[in-house]
């Protein structure tokens, strides 16, 4: 059985344990306190779900997924997570996280960031257009017309391939926009993103396509 360590037990972290949950997979979640107090959370999921320390969901998972915004001195366990896929649902809110400037300047796509962070994992991003109620919502079956379709984006085909497959699974089409330095034509206030409630696979590529440069987006891919 595949597990899958969640960092991050707020609404797209949970939502993602319940999703996974329903299609087979075992969960270890964390947040930022302490396991105790995701004790009603982890009743609600079920058995085949626990809680822990984040390194420990970052150690138990096969794959993990960080689920909590970026800060700017990495706070994520390093070692735990080295030679693994770890799928980043963040996207830079600077009304949330502050500035960081490196992403201001342009130096770096806030998923590059996280790679930098974690040298050792395979970093991709994933989850990051959808509303966290949706995703156990408003997946459909392969092949249904007006499929909601999600970007992703790697440095490693590996990973892009695994989340292609949870997005299958969970009921979504995909699109790749890799690498990591090109995730920033699906940010916030990107074509992408203004119609992420409905895009299907074929207008997502294309409004990703229709992704223009803005102060704080990288001036590479």
């Amino acid at each position: 059985m595949t597990t899958i360590g969640i960092i991050g037990a707020g609404e797209v972290g949970s939502q993602i344990a319940r999703a996974a949950l329903a299609h087979g997979y075992d969960v270890v979640i964390a947040n930022s306190r302490r396991p105790e107090t995701l004790e009603n959370l982890v009743a609600e999921l079920g058995p085949s779900a626990r809680a822990a320390r984040a390194a420990d969901a970052a150690d138990a998972g096969d794959f993990a997924v960080v689920a909590v915004p970026l800060k700017v001195v990495n706070d994520m366990p390093v070692a735990e997570l080295a030679g693994k896929i770890v799928l980043d649902t963040n996207n830079y809110m600077i009304w949330r996280d502050g500035h960081i400037p490196v992403i201001d300047s342009g130096g770096k796509t806030v998923h590059e960031l996280r790679q930098q962070h974690l040298p050792e994992s395979k970093v991709v991003q994933a989850f990051t257009h959808i509303q966290a109620p949706r995703i156990t919502t408003a997946g459909r079956p392969s092949g249904t017309p007006g499929r909601l379709a999600l970007p992703v984006s790697s440095d490693y085909p590996e990973a892009v391939e695994l989340v292609t497959r949870l997005y299958d699974q969970f009921g979504f089409d995909s699109a790749d926009n890799s690498p990591l330095s090109a995730s920033w034509r699906t940010a916030p206030g990107q074509p992408a993103w203004m119609e992420l409630a409905h895009q299907t696979r074929d207008e997502l590529i294309a409004n990703v396509a229709r992704a223009r440069r803005v102060h704080g987006q990288p001036r590479h891919s």
